[in-house]
């Protein structure tokens, strides 16, 4: 709290009430509200944000390169959680758009993609087959185990959808001469997007520039279960469609199912269980429609 004082001194800011939020400040001044916390932009993302004209971000009033950074606190207007969802998509969309670039292709980072989903497949395959192995020796079941048990091959389904389609993904992507890639966001959650008189994404800190699919990854694996992700994929592509390659890798990372390590209570297991399983179910439905002239 010293060190904070120090810069709000320095930038003749007089405190009166302060309010922790996460891993930010929130300061109220004489001069209004602002936000405070650790400085870990990467500067030269912000720099090309500004060359392409995205400005949708809360705006430093201190030096960018201080410890902290101090930025205007924005009111966010209160309305439908899924209205703000479309209007996130469409800050990403205008994001993604304004900074689209082609790079020649680095193929280690294919091969890197590739064999680090191969691994991780393999892995999880091993582990549920262990892991159901075990719990078929129970003579008696948990309520987790009984669920797990009666879903399993849901997950094995899942894992061999991901499996087959890696290597097809791979196939694409060896054709290929350039990589289209934009700034991400890479930290998209509902609780990012603030809409005031203007919409802005907050929380940059893990900015960097990639393939565009890993925003809605990202999103997806947050707020799956939350909404309509068949309508919110159709409005993003409707402003930025998806080329084959990255499609089907987004299709290939949702549909992979999570390491459920039971070393929690029975309740919480069962719980999280049945939403990996509804997860499982609703992403079928999200995938299957794109593969029904297809024969997997």
């Amino acid at each position: 709290m010293k060190q904070i004082n120090e810069i709000l001194k320095k930038h003749n800011l007089k405190p009166h009430r302060y309010i922790t939020n996460g891993k930010a400040t929130i300061v109220d001044t004489e001069m209004g509200r602002f936000v405070i916390k650790k400085n870990l932009k990467d500067k030269k993302i912000f720099d090309y944000l500004k060359s392409r004209s995205f400005n949708y971000y809360p705006k430093n009033i201190n030096d960018e390169e201080e410890e902290y950074e101090i930025t205007e606190y924005l009111d966010d207007i209160d309305y439908p959680n899924e209205q703000k969802m479309l209007d996130l998509i469409n800050l990403i969309t205008l994001l993604h758009n304004k900074t689209t670039h082609y790079k020649e292709i680095d193929f280690e980072d294919y091969k890197q993609i590739y064999e680090d989903i191969k691994n991780n497949i393999e892995y999880l395959n091993s582990y549920y087959t262990d892991l159901i192995t075990l719990i078929d020796t129970h003579v008696f079941m948990s309520p987790s185990e009984y669920m797990l048990a009666r879903n399993i091959s849901r997950i094995f389904n899942a894992l061999n959808f991901c499996n087959y389609e890696i290597d097809n993904w791979y196939d694409l992507v060896k054709e290929k001469t350039k990589q289209r890639v934009v700034v991400l966001h890479n930290n998209l959650d509902l609780s990012h997007f603030i809409k005031s008189e203007n919409s802005y994404l907050i929380s940059w800190d893990k900015a960097k520039i990639g393939i565009p699919i890993f925003d809605l990854y990202i999103l997806y694996k947050r707020h799956g279960l939350d909404y309509n992700f068949e309508d919110i994929l159709k409005h993003y592509e409707q402003s930025y469609p998806l080329q084959k390659d990255e499609r089907k890798l987004l299709f290939i990372l949702i549909a992979l199912p999570p390491k459920l390590d039971f070393d929690k209570s029975v309740y919480i297991m069962t719980k999280e269980i049945s939403q990996m399983m509804d997860l499982l179910f609703k992403t079928e439905n999200l995938i299957s429609p794109y593969y029904a002239e297809q024969s997997i």
